[in-house]
């Protein structure tokens, strides 16, 4: 089974075309390097809950939105390898360059998963 890389980020709305732009750029560079897949998503339908949420897990600000993204890999070791690849392309240095972003990266996380289970059409 395939590796995935998932974050969770708030992004305010006002620079959340900034915000795409910029992932669809750096989905472009993962994807050369071997990604099988790069997915941003917008937060539609997530609320505050008693105990846990997503606005929660990120202390969510009002004029922000969520982002939950994905990024699935063929193996834990392709992912090392890709990740390793990306992080010194200088088409990316805008993104080590936590003052140059469009979302507070305090507030983001992430991890790596084992995929274990799979359901596609």
């Amino acid at each position: 089974m395939s590796y995935v890389d998932g974050f969770v980020l708030p992004v305010p709305v006002e620079r959340l075309d900034d915000y795409l732009r910029l992932a669809r750029h750096a989905g472009e560079v993962w994807r050369e390097y071997g990604a099988l897949e790069y997915v941003e998503c917008v937060a539609d339908d997530v609320k505050p809950g008693q105990f846990t949420s997503f606005p929660q897990s990120v202390k969510l600000e009002p004029g922000e939105v969520v982002i939950f993204a994905w990024i699935r890999y063929a193996s834990k070791r392709e992912r090392d390898r890709i990740l390793a690849e990306v992080m010194k392309d200088p088409r990316l240095s805008d993104m080590l360059d936590s003052t140059q972003l469009p979302f507070d990266s305090q507030r983001m996380f992430w991890g790596g998963f084992r995929e274990r289970i799979r359901f596609a059409t």
